[in-house]
C-alpha cells in the first residue's frame, strides 16, 4: 500500500496540474545531497524513490576503469577491486554500485524538499501562465488601477488583476495626472519575461490606443464598415484620424461621430479632452491632402514628386488657423500623408503671379474593397520637419 508520501505527491500534481515525476526527481538529488557528508562528501551516489511504496534506495556508483588509468578512487575502480564488490563480470567501463544503509533524515528531507519543489514549480506555472495570457493581449486595450506614482513620474505602475504593468515616462500623456486607485484604460506595447516574472509594459501616448477606442466605440468601425486608414497623434493634444467608408450610404465621419456627438465625445472623454480631427481619405493623393489639413481651406493644391513636398495655398485670414499652434496641425498632417507641407496665403501666389491648382472634388462615395487587402491603419513614418514657411 502506498504510504502517505506518496499520496501526497500524487493528489498535489494533480490539482496544481505539476509533473509528478519533476518532483520525484528533485527530491531524489535532494536526499543524495543529503548523504554526501563525512567519508562520502566526494561520492557519486544515485537516490531512486520506489513510486509505489515511496521508499528510497540510495546507493555508491562507481566507474570501472584500468588499474593504471584511475585519478579519483572515490568514484573509480578497478576490475579486481569490482570483483570484491560482487561485480565479477563487470568491463572496463561499466558501472558497479554499493548499497548505502538508509539515512534517518530521509523522510524529513524529502518532505521539506517535495515542498519546495511544489510551490517552486507553482511560481513558475504561475508566471508562465500570466506570460501566455498577456502575450496575446498585445496590442489590446485593457483596464488597470493605478497601485503607485513614481516621483517625478518616471513611471506608473498598474495593477491588471493576475500581474502589475510598467507605464513608463515616455509612454505618457503629459497633461494627464494620475493618482493612486484611479482607474485608466491603457495600450498592452510590450510583453517580455524578466528574472522577476512576466512584465508588461503599457501605453497612453500610442497612437493605437486611440485606434483601439474607435474600434470598441463606433461599430461599424468594428464591423469593417468604416475603416481608419491613418492615426497622426501629438499625445494629450491632438490626434488627426483618417476614415474611409467601405459600404454605400455609409458617411465615415457621420458614423464616427455619432448622434449629436456622443461616439466621439466618449472617446475625448478617455482621453482626458485630447481634441480629435477626423479627415476623410480620398485615393486621390491632392484631394487627400487638402483634407489633412482641416479644418482649414485648401484653395490650391501641388504635388512634388520628386521632394515629396505638397505645395497648398489657403486664404490669408486662414493661414494661422492652416498652421496651428506652435505648427501643430501642419505638422500632423504631415505626419498623417507622408509628405512635406508647405503652406502659403492664396495673396502670396496671386502677387508672385503663380497659378492656382484647386483640389479636386472630395470623393463623397463609398471604395469597397476588390481583391486586396485593407491597408493598415497605423500611425504613418512621420516625414521630415514641415517647410520653411511653418517655422515662424
Amino acid at each position: 500500500m502506498k504510504n502517505d508520501f506518496v499520496i501526497a505527491i500524487a493528489q498535489l500534481s494533480a490539482e496544481k496540474n505539476l509533473d509528478a515525476e519533476t518532483v520525484y526527481a528533485a527530491v531524489e538529488s535532494a536526499l543524495a545531497s543529503a548523504y554526501k557528508k563525512d567519508d562520502l562528501q566526494y561520492a557519486d551516489i544515485e537516490v531512486q524513490i520506489d513510486r509505489a511504496t515511496g521508499e528510497d534506495h540510495a546507493r555508491r556508483r562507481y566507474l570501472v576503469m584500468d588499474d593504471d588509468d584511475i585519478e579519483d578512487d572515490e568514484i573509480q575502480v578497478s576490475p579486481e577491486r569490482a570483483k570484491t564488490m560482487g561485480a565479477a563480470s563487470a568491463a572496463i567501463g561499466d558501472y558497479v554500485y554499493e548499497n548505502l544503509p538508509p539515512n534517518p533524515h530521509a523522510g524529513r528531507i524529502a518532505a521539506q524538499t517535495a515542498k519546495q519543489v511544489v510551490l517552486q514549480r507553482l511560481r513558475e506555472a504561475e508566471r508562465e501562465s500570466v506570460y501566455e495570457d498577456f502575450t496575446g493581449k498585445e496590442g489590446e486595450l485593457v483596464s488597470g488601477t493605478v497601485l503607485r506614482v513614481e516621483q517625478g513620474r518616471r513611471q506608473v505602475i498598474l495593477d491588471l488583476g493576475r500581474t502589475e504593468a510598467v507605464l513608463p515616462g515616455s509612454e505618457q500623456i503629459r497633461a494627464e495626472h494620475y493618482r493612486v486607485g484611479q482607474r485608466i484604460r491603457v495600450y498592452v506595447k510590450e510583453v517580455y519575461k524578466a528574472s522577476k516574472g512576466p512584465q508588461v509594459v503599457v501605453s497612453r501616448a500610442n497612437p493605437e490606443l486611440v485606434k483601439r477606442l474607435f474600434e470598441l466605440e463606433i461599430p461599424e468601425i468594428g464591423r469593417g464598415v468604416v475603416e481608419i486608414m491613418g492615426i497622426a497623434r501629438d499625445p494629450g493634444y491632438r490626434t488627426k484620424i483618417a476614415v474611409i467608408s467601405r459600404q454605400h450610404g455609409i458617411d465615415p465621419i457621420g458614423a464616427c461621430v455619432g448622434l449629436r456627438g456622443a461616439r466621439i465625445q466618449n472617446i475625448v472623454n478617455e482621453l482626458g479632452g485630447e481634441r480629435i480631427d477626423l479627415v476623410r481619405w480620398d485615393p486621390v493623393e491632392e484631394a487627400y491632402v487638402a483634407n489633412a489639413l482641416s479644418p482649414a481651406e485648401v484653395v490650391s493644391v501641388r504635388l512634388e514628386v520628386a521632394t515629396n513636398t505638397a505645395y497648398l495655398a489657403v486664404p490669408d485670414k486662414q493661414l494661422s488657423l492652416a498652421i496651428g499652434k506652435e505648427g501643430q496641425n501642419a505638422r500632423l498632417a504631415a505626419h498623417l500623408t507622408g509628405r512635406r507641407i508647405d503652406i502659403r496665403p492664396e495673396s502670396a501666389l496671386i502677387a508672385a503671379g503663380e497659378d492656382l491648382y484647386p483640389p479636386p472634388d472630395a470623393n463623397m462615395d463609398a471604395i469597397p474593397l476588390v481583391g486586396r487587402e485593407a491597408p493598415a491603419a497605423a500611425a504613418l513614418t512621420p516625414p521630415e520637419t514641415i517647410a520653411p514657411s511653418q517655422a515662424a
